[in-house]
């Protein structure tokens, strides 16, 4: 039977019969690839299993216990432990530390059984090398350095490990399945073979993947969809800290976060990161303490701001860790309710350490950081501040505020500026809470905070 062809969207897994310069599926230009699709004789070689329906009633739950990795950032990213027969997506930029927190992870879990380490991407000497510079040496990991995903299979069904690492699923291919090694087709039937050992197997597989330019999993969008826990690492290559964050999760809750500091040595916990973000703080104009919440952790950050004469037409407004549409609003709430002007003049917003902020908590702390730069008078060292902005220049409530004003109190802050609302219990940080936007302006500089 001769081979049907079919072209595939490298973006969102759309296909279809023809080759098309704009993706239907995504809006995407240039993205669709030919992919062979496997005639009888191939498909014939792939297991299938018939199932039969079962009542809801009658199915039986079997809770496995998590396992842990001994690195506490990584389970906390995962939800508490690594979770039997699930599948584990790791993202990032080259260089990162993905390898490295898995060569870590290997020397934690191997307490609990063998881990079988797949490369297809380093040789062994240079992964021997690595795990020598971090001090991994332990008889039950075992290193396969191989490209054939079938051969990875077989090893897999032959060891029978309990953990599984695949580094990385760009770098598989099958003789069966069309396509170079990278392509949609190898990258997708690659990730579908791990994903179907770790489902028969109940082994947990770890499994790397490389990003594009624009920060997202190389490969088809669908990628994502058939593993059940996707993290990314983010951070600047030159900068130590690296944060783990969760952004799916089936068994756990996602936007959860691990920090790690990368030294010579491997990656090391950073167990309290708010002391990191705020540690270099200096009493400048410009600079605001906000505490967010990433999952079920808060942390402190320093959301900084640069407001300067600008000499272009149209001023730039940049910000980096948080939504510029949203930095926008908040200089036009400031322009409108309090009567701030920022009209010719650059602005730039910054959240320190690398942070992403992506609740709209970091409002009010966007806005009194512009403030305090704009008219150059610094904010109270001891004093956080949190709270959603709102267009008719209204200070909105925001969630977990007991558990911000904790953390807050517990690093030694004094004074909070947030919305109006009911608090529980006593502290012994100072809390003013203002209903609009000119109040907290107000509170934070005195009456003379205009320009």
């Amino acid at each position: 039977m001769a081979e049907k062809t079919l072209f595939v969207c490298r973006e969102c897994g759309y296909e279809s019969r023809r080759w098309m310069g704009k993706c239907p599926g995504c809006g995407e230009w240039n993205t669709m690839d030919e992919d062979m699709s496997m005639d009888k004789k191939i498909a014939s070689k792939v297991k299938k299993t018939a199932a039969a329906p079962e009542k809801l009633s009658e199915i039986k739950l079997s809770r496995g216990q998590r396992s842990a990795s001994e690195i506490g950032e990584l389970d906390r990213a995962l939800g508490g432990g690594v979770v039997p027969g699930s599948v584990i997506l790791i993202g990032g930029d080259p260089g990162i530390g993905k390898s490295t927190i898995l060569m870590q992870a290997a020397k934690g879990l191997c307490r609990l059984g063998k881990v079988l380490y797949i490369s297809g991407e380093e040789s062994p000497g240079q992964i021997k090398l690595r795990a020598d510079r971090m001090g991994v040496d332990s008889p039950d990991i075992y290193l396969l350095c191989e490209t054939d995903i079938r051969a990875a299979e077989a090893y897999i069904n032959k060891l029978a490990p309990s953990f599984v690492i695949a580094d990385s699923v760009q770098t598989f291919t099958d003789d069966g399945i069309s396509g170079s090694q990278g392509s949609v087709s190898q990258v997708r039937n690659a990730c579908s073979v791990l994903t179907n050992a770790a489902k028969t197997q109940n082994i947990p597989v770890f499994i790397v993947g490389h990003v594009t330019k624009e920060g997202a999993i190389a490969g088809p969008k669908v990628l994502e969809h058939m593993v059940d826990t996707v993290l990314y690492f983010e951070g600047e290559r030159l900068n130590n800290y690296r944060i783990l964050r969760c952004v799916k999760n089936r068994f756990g809750s996602t936007d959860e976060i691990g920090v790690f500091e990368m030294t010579g040595a491997g990656l090391k916990e950073v167990p309290n990161p708010s002391a990191v973000f705020i540690g270099e703080r200096t009493r400048q104009s410009g600079s605001a303490v906000v505490p967010v919440m990433e999952g079920t952790r808060t942390v402190l950050v320093e959301v900084q701001a640069l407001v300067s004469k600008s000499y272009l037409p149209n001023p730039r407004r940049m910000a980096y860790g948080m939504d510029v549409n949203r930095l926008m609003m908040i200089i036009a709430v400031l322009e409108k309710k309090a009567g701030i002007s920022f009209a010719a003049r650059d602005v730039w917003v910054n959240a320190v350490g690398g942070v992403r902020i992506s609740e709209t908590s970091a409002d009010l702390a966007a806005a009194a950081a512009l403030v305090s730069s704009n008219i150059d008078v610094p904010i109270d060292p001891g004093a956080v501040v949190f709270g959603e902005i709102g267009l008719g220049g209204e200070i909105r409530r925001v969630s977990q505020a007991e558990r911000r004003l904790a953390e807050a109190e517990r690093l030694g802050f004094e004074t909070c500026i947030m919305p109006r609302q009911k608090l529980a219990g006593e502290r012994s940080i100072s809390v003013r809470q203002a209903p609009l936007l000119k109040d907290c302006i107000k509170a934070l500089f005195g009456p003379e905070a205009r320009q």
